[in-house]
């Protein structure tokens, strides 16, 4: 099972691949779309190319975006919010589900705590992840997304089994 995890940005977007097989996460791979130009429609289209060409290089089984958050430019928060759409629309024409998190989520799937700071977040992604150096903030940031999918997609496969043992209990 590998999952593409999206930190979405209007000036770079980064991106972040791990393969979940028999419990076990490793790094498959990661960087960031940097777009170009001044205008915020072409600098969406190559947001859209760029989720694009990763999601026909890696073929991921699974996508999960950061969610935006209402920082203190309204402006930055649309812009924000368009590129993310760019990244979603990129994962649906993929035939990709889109999971989303919040900021504060993925903190705490990744460090235990959720308001970390951002080099809290790079080094327990490079921890988690056994890599040889501390990636790139955007990629580490996406990196850290696709852990929080992982990390909760285990947990709710567990409660669904815990479930059923209960469920199979009472029918006894």
């Amino acid at each position: 099972m590998v999952i593409l995890g999206i930190d979405p940005g209007s000036r770079v977007t980064g991106y972040g691949l791990i393969k979940r097989q028999a419990g076990k996460i490793e790094y498959v791979a990661s960087g960031c779309i940097r777009v170009k130009g001044d205008e915020l429609a072409p600098r969406l289209a190559q947001i859209f190319a760029g989720v694009v060409e990763i999601i026909r290089q890696y073929q991921p089984d699974e996508f999960a975006i950061e969610q935006v958050f209402m920082a203190h430019n309204p402006d930055s928060a649309l812009k924000l919010g368009q590129a993310r759409g760019a990244a979603i629309v990129a994962a649906t024409q993929g035939e990709l589900s889109v999971a989303e998190y919040s900021a504060r989520q993925i903190k705490q799937a990744v460090v235990g705590k959720g308001s970390a700071e951002k080099n809290q977040v790079q080094h327990m992604v490079r921890h988690l992840l056994n890599l040889p150096g501390t990636p790139q903030a955007d990629a580490a940031d996406a990196l850290a997304v696709a852990l929080c999918h992982a990390h909760t997609a285990q947990s709710l496969i567990k409660l669904a089994g815990q479930a059923s043992k209960t469920v199979r209990r009472r029918l006894r």
